[in-house]
Formats: structure tokens, C-alpha cells, sequence
């Protein structure tokens, strides 16, 4: 059961102790390869309890964590981008056993883990560690103001299954950088990469003497992240995943103001094409946009906006590209060559194909019906799915509107038309989500007022709305999001700013008019 990345049996990581966790009897979590479901990744009985066990280690261990000092932190942030480097392999395969996804998909997702150790460690610029550079003015005579940064404390991590390393990566690396100590719960999808990624954090830990309890993990579903999210002594709360449990986070810490909150939500993201684009970029780049990670990226393209003068064109170029996308196992004989792996599991298979069957009911046209694969292996394949609806909307019910505001996470793509640019913004702007958008446009003056009026976090011109450099913020508005953008811009969230005014301690205080002093009154 155990894959050669984890180096561990089913465990939560707690302070200097590795709990096992039982794997016969009482509630099992499990996690199958979706490729294959009768293979099972990981399996065990979780411990709610566990939650606070980790969040009291962490507690324990933040004091000395921080008094480690930033280049003693940023030495263990180094080994462990070194330890991942090394790993890549092992990683991506994991990462593709355990969620489907194709394999040059997955290894890029390893790959990147280093990467973003690099992008939190620099400190020139406008991102990353400058951005909690400590500065100082003088205030006048003898007086001067200084701004520095520190951490919030217990930081809560609960991660996705689409990006079970990296996204977690994004939250953990900034947060421990700036002296927080972190309890991760993994998505309950994703159990396994989890502990390896915690496990080479440990690693990293451990190699320079510094406090495991730095980094905890605990595993488990709804229950156990519901404890964690909630708790009383928790500074923080750094999630990845979409707007309905976002929603519930909230409501959790209702009565905490004063703990962080940071949500990287979902998106129903949007694409237009104008008719100065050029076509064949356009269509690859919404195909690839629309499908890669098989529509499981929280930036994938959900909705078109077609100029009408080029729809006739423009579609059928797009359809014949999804329709020689290649579906398979990655873990095959062709794997190199597969673009879509299978969908994370059977229910979320089945969520696409039911709101593609509201969706035609209430007047769709499916002009490329996505359709389960049935193969030798049972695994939860899907082909890319078109719509043509009328108009989006943010009615939020599909059986009413086929252009509904519902993220669909998987390979389904609607589309409509417009009329002209001023159309394609309302189209775009359509949405209670705002994470991402793009134009495909030869014209700048389309893409500047694209830029300054579609409603987005992050707005691409002449590239798909999946992907994003991690040398910039990311993140999104309204229920994609609550203003604390990930990225290169996760260490604002990290670490709260003090300002401080000092002065020599002299005997000779500035008195204000109507105020006296005897020095007698001190004798």
C-alpha cells in the first residue's frame, strides 16, 4: 500500500512523534488510484482527536522556531526545496497514482515545490521577501520610526486534492519563513502525498536540529478539519478548495477577527476571442485551458465568449482540437502521451455529467457530449465536454438558466456569443467568482479595456486562464477569494507588521503646552 515516496506507514506527524494511525476496523479513509479504484493508495482510521495534539505541538514549538532566527529558517526551507528536488520522481508518481493525473502533469507539479522555495526566499523586487522588508525613517530630533514584521503563530493548512503538493507547498513554505510554526490536514482525496510532503518538511527540519513540531500533519475528512479550522488556539487559517466550505471556514471563525483567514477559492472562469485574434493560438489555448488536469485546476476556462463574426470558424477549430485531446491511463503504455488522465472520483465524474444533462434540458445545445469511458480498469474517465448556451448569467440554478454561474470542476466548457467588446466584458464580468480571465485579441486598445474592466485577480492576454507565475499574486475576488492573494504575495499573509517609535532614554522628555515638571516630583 505504501508508495516509495512516503518512507511511512498511514500516520499523523505530531511535535517529535509519529502516530499510527489503525488500518483494519472503525471509520476508514481511503484513497484510490482513480486510474484503477480497486488499486487503494492509502487507508486508515483517522483521529479527530489528533487535531489537538497537533495544534498543542505546534504551540510548543513556535517560540523556538521563530527565536531560530530568518536565516536558520531560510537554511531549513533550503534543504527541504533540496530533499524535493531529489524526489521528483517519486513525487510525480505518487502524485499521479493518487489523483489521475497525467504524468508530465504530475512531475511538473513536483518540480515545482523547489521552485516555490526559491520565489519565497527572494528579496529583491516588489514580491516574495521584500515585501516584509523592515524599514526605518527618522522622525526628527533624536526620534525615529521603525516597521518590522512578525508571525501570527499557529497557522492551520488544509489543502486540495488537484494540487495536493504544491498548493499546500504555497501556504507552508511563507508561512514557516516568517517564524509560524503550521498544522497541515490534507485533502481526505489526497492522503498520501500529504505525508510526504509533510515527511520531507520533517526531514528538512530534523537535519538542521530544529523543532519537528514546527510542521504537523493530521490526517482525516470533514470531521477533522472542521476541529482544526475552528480551533480555539489557532492563528490562522490557510485554505485551499472551493466557495462552500470557504463559506463554512468563515462562518467557524465568525467570532475571531483577529485570526487570520486567507481562502484561494474556486472560479467559473472566462475566455474571450475576438476577431482580431489569432485563431489556432486562441483555440489551443482555450482547449488547453478548458481540459488540461482534466478541468480539475481552479483556473481552468469554464465559459467562452465568442465574437459572433468568427463563431463559425472559431468552434469547430476548437472542437476538432478536444476531440483528438488524448484520454488514457498515465500510468500505461502511452502514458507519455496521454492529456487527460481520469477525473478525481466517481461522484465528481457524475456531478459533470448530471449538470451536462440539466444544462440540455434547460436548452443547451451539447455540441461535444462528454461521455464516461468505460475501460478494463473501471477508472473514472471522461471526455471533454462543449456547450453552446445563450448567455451566462449569475442565476445560480442550471435547471433554470444553461448559462447558471456553477463551477463545473471537470472537462466541460460552455460557450456563448457576443456582439462586440463592451458585450464580451458583461459576459465575462456574469459571475459571483473572479479568480481568472483572458482575451485573444491582435488589438491593444481591446486588451487594455479588457484589463481595466473584466473583474478578476488574474487577467491574461493571448494565454489560456489556466496557469499563473509564481512571481506574482494569485488570487481572486468574490467567492473565488477574500483579498489575501497566494503567490508570490503568501508572505503578507503570513506575518502581521508593528510599527515602533524610539527615542534615546535621556533625562529631558518634550513637555506640551500646559504640562510641568518638578524635578522634585521624582526625588
Amino acid at each position: 500500500m505504501n508508495h516509495a515516496a512516503l518512507d511511512l506507514p498511514p500516520a499523523d506527524l505530531i511535535g517529535e512523534q509519529t502516530h499510527e494511525l489503525q488500518t483494519t476496523g472503525g471509520s476508514t479513509l481511503t484513497s484510490l488510484n482513480p486510474a484503477r479504484p480497486s488499486d487503494v493508495v492509502w487507508a486508515a482510521a483517522p483521529q479527530p482527536d489528533h487535531v489537538d495534539l497537533a495544534v498543542a505541538a505546534a504551540r510548543d514549538a513556535q517560540p523556538a522556531w521563530f527565536a531560530l532566527g530568518f536565516d536558520k529558517r531560510r537554511d531549513v526551507l533550503q534543504t527541504f526545496a533540496k530533499l524535493a528536488a531529489e524526489r521528483v520522481e517519486q513525487l510525480g508518481a505518487l502524485i499521479m497514482r493518487e489523483t489521475g493525473k497525467a504524468r508530465w502533469d504530475a512531475l511538473g507539479e513536483a518540480k515545482i515545490l523547489a521552485a516555490k522555495i526559491a520565489v519565497t526566499l527572494e528579496d529583491s523586487g516588489n514580491y516574495a521577501m521584500g515585501r516584509l522588508r523592515e524599514y526605518q525613517l527618522d522622525l526628527g530630533p533624536g526620534k525615529s520610526g521603525h516597521a518590522f514584521f512578525r508571525p501570527h503563530g499557529v497557522m492551520a493548512v488544509v489543502g486540495p486534492f488537484n494540487f495536493p503538493a504544491h498548493l499546500p507547498n504555497g501556504h507552508i513554505a511563507p508561512a514557516l519563513l516568517a517564524g509560524n510554526t503550521v498544522v497541515f490536514k490534507p485533502s481526505d482525496k489526497a492522503p498520501a502525498v500529504g505525508c510526504a510532503l509533510a515527511a520531507l518538511y520533517r526531514q528538512a527540519l530534523a537535519e538542521h536540529d530544529a523543532p519537528l513540531g514546527a510542521v504537523n500533519l493530521v490526517q482525516g475528512a470533514a470531521d477533522s478539519a472542521k476541529r482544526l479550522v475552528a480551533h480555539h488556539d489557532v492563528d490562522g487559517v490557510l485554505f485551499t478548495g472551493s466557495w462552500p466550505v470557504g463559506r463554512r471556514i468563515l462562518e467557524a471563525n465568525l467570532d475571531h477577527p483577529g485570526r487570520i483567514v486567507a481562502l484561494e477559492l474556486g472560479g467559473n472562469n472566462a475566455a474571450v476571442v475576438m476577431p482580431s485574434a489569432d485563431l489556432k493560438r486562441a483555440a489551443v489555448e482555450c482547449a488547453r485551458a478548458a481540459f488540461v488536469t482534466t478541468g480539475q485546476r481552479c483556473t481552468c476556462t469554464r465559459r467562452l465568449i465568442v465574437h459572433e463574426s468568427i463563431a463559425d470558424r472559431f468552434i469547430p477549430t476548437l472542437i476538432k482540437i478536444a476531440s483528438n485531446l488524448i484520454v488514457g491511463d498515465p500510468e500505461g503504455v502511452a502514458g507519455d502521451d496521454v492529456f487527460m488522465g481520469p477525473i478525481i472520483s466517481e461522484q465528481a465524474r457524475d456531478d459533470v455529467l448530471r449538470f451536462q444533462h440539466t444544462a440540455a434540458d434547460a436548452g443547451a445545445q451539447s455540441v461535444m457530449t462528454s461521455t464516461a469511458l468505460t475501460s478494463e480498469s473501471d477508472g473514472y474517465y471522461l471526455t471533454p465536454g462543449i456547450m453552446r448556451v445563450d448567455a451566462f448569467s449569475t442565476e445560480t440554478d442550471p435547471a433554470k438558466d444553461p448559462g447558471a454561474d456553477v463551477e463545473v470542476f471537470g472537462p466541460l466548457l460552455r460557450i456563448a456569443l457576443c456582439s462586440d467588446l463592451d458585450h464580451a466584458i458583461q459576459q465575462t464580468n456574469a459571475s459571483r467568482y473572479g479568480l481568472a480571465a483572458s482575451i485573444f485579441t491582435g488589438e491593444d486598445h481591446e486588451a487594455a479595456r479588457f484589463l481595466d474592466h473584466a473583474r478578476a485577480g488574474c487577467i491574461n492576454i493571448n494565454t489560456g486562464t489556466a496557469g499563473a507565475s509564481g512571481k506574482f499574486p494569485f488570487g481572486g475576488l468574490g467567492l473565488s477569494g477574500n483579498h489575501r492573494p497566494a503567490g508570490a504575495f503568501s508572505l503578507d499573509y503570513s506575518a502581521y507588521p508593528v510599527a515602533s517609535m524610539q527615542e534615546p532614554n535621556d533625562p529631558n522628555p518634550t513637555l506640551l503646552p500646559g504640562m510641568r515638571f518638578d524635578d522634585k516630583w521624582s526625588d
